[in-house]
This record gives C-alpha cells, structure tokens and sequence, in this order.
C-alpha cells in the first residue's frame, strides 16, 4: 500500500496491515516527528513537542510507537524510500552519459542546500547525535539507507558497461557524503561542484 507523505511530497510506501485509521494517526505522528526532528535534531525535540504537532495526546503517539527511540528509527524509515527515489529521478532525468547524470546528482543537492529551510542530510545528523550508541534502531536505519543508495548506483553503473560497478558505487558515495559534511559546514556550493567534477572523472575514467 501506499501513500502519500505530507512532508516531503513523495510516495512512501506502508505495510497493508495497517488499518487506515491507524495509517492516518501514523502519518501525523511522522509528519510532526520529520518536521521537528530534521529542524531541531532528535535530541532538542520531545515526545510531547511531537504529540502536541501531531495534535494528539502522548498516550496515543505511544500507541503507535513504542518508545522515542522507535520514533526516532520511524522518522529516518519514512525517510528512506522518498530520498532515494527523488536521487533516481535526478540521475534517471539528467541528460548525457552516465557520467555527466552522476555530476547532476551533486548539481541537484548543491541547489536543495542552497534553500534556507536546509539542514543537512537528515541520516548523517541523527546517526552524528547517536554517535554514543552504535546499537540504537535508528544507526541500522540510516546504515541501510546509504547502503541502498550505494546499491542503487552501482546498478546504474553496471548497466553502463562498468567492470566492479561496486567499487564505483562506493567511491562516488563517499564523495557525495563529504559533499553533504562540506555543504553544511560552508554552504558553499563550490564544494558540490568540486565533488561532482572529481564524480564526473571517476564514472569517465571507470567506463572508458
């Protein structure tokens, strides 16, 4: 099933186990939970701030989440597939070789910071405040979504021809999580096109 979140305008997908009922206060708790979280970070925000956006009562947040720390993992799974949907369209609507869409991917995100409401990428900022506890849900949600972005690219690049599609992946990933670090820090979007150059070689050089 699935639907469509509030927050970030895209298709986030949900179990059909869910009734609609619950589905509906489920999506309120998470709007209010991506908005607040992503604007204050997950340590300055509480449960009642959270139950109070969502226009509900703590007991009935607690209903559908067990604890913050569910929430907190809920938040960065919602997340999840718009993020990486939204990348596949930049790459997938960008003209020119595989190289070229790739340099658009580092384009795209140098234009998104540029928007004042910007704070990063969501993942590396609460797994950066959940630096102390490697073993929290939301550390394995926001792992798995950089490995899925990772995945996702070294399909692309498979399919243009690459001989380890994976190690292309991976290199083009570490620039593009220091281009999200160098973003934050300078709002500077010389850094992404630095990043997206250097991206630009590396996809040329590999599929030569």
């Amino acid at each position: 099933m699935c639907i469509r979140d509030r927050y970030t305008h895209w298709t986030v997908y949900m179990p059909d186990t869910v009734s609609p009922d619950a589905r509906s206060t489920r999506d309120r708790i998470l709007d209010a939970a991506n908005q607040l979280f992503y604007d204050q970070g997950i340590r300055a925000v509480s449960v009642d701030q959270i139950a109070e956006r969502a226009g509900l009562t703590k007991r009935s947040l607690y209903y559908h989440f067990r604890s913050k720390d569910d929430l907190i993992a809920g938040y960065l799974q919602a997340r999840d597939q718009p993020n990486l949907a939204l990348f596949a369209r930049w790459f997938q609507t960008a003209p020119g070789t595989p190289a070229d869409k790739t340099a658009t991917l580092f384009d795209r995100l140098a234009r998104n910071a540029a928007h004042p409401q910007w704070k990063g990428c969501g993942f590396l900022r609460t797994i950066a405040e959940l630096a102390n506890m490697p073993g929290h849900p939301a550390v394995a949600v926001g792992a798995a979504h950089k490995k899925r972005f990772e995945s996702w690219l070294a399909v692309e690049y498979a399919r243009a021809g690459a001989s380890d599609p994976a190690a292309l992946a991976r290199a083009v990933a570490l620039l593009m999580e220091g281009t999200f670090s160098a973003l934050l820090t300078h709002r500077d979007p010389a850094y992404a096109r630095a990043a997206g150059a250097a991206a630009r070689q590396l996809v040329t050089a590999a599929l030569a």
